[in-house]
């Protein structure tokens, strides 16, 4: 079983304010766990959210550049 992360450490990992996991929660962007009444989040969750929303470097194709004289 995962361990489970409070929206506080969550933040902490993402570099955040807590008003941002509480906004994914909210909006049921990121998987999480009602314990009573607390908000929990798996951390293969927040590993999941990152490497889904990681943006990789375009690289540059010199092939289809014209020269303009």
């Amino acid at each position: 079983m995962d361990r489970l992360l409070s929206v506080k450490e969550v933040a902490e990992v993402l570099g955040t304010t807590e008003r941002f996991p509480r906004r994914l929660i909210e909006e049921r962007r990121i998987t999480f766990v009602k314990v009573g009444r607390h908000v929990r989040i798996p951390e293969s969750a927040v590993g999941a959210y990152v490497a889904e929303h990681t943006v990789q470097p375009v690289t540059a194709r010199l092939s289809g550049l014209r020269r303009v004289a």
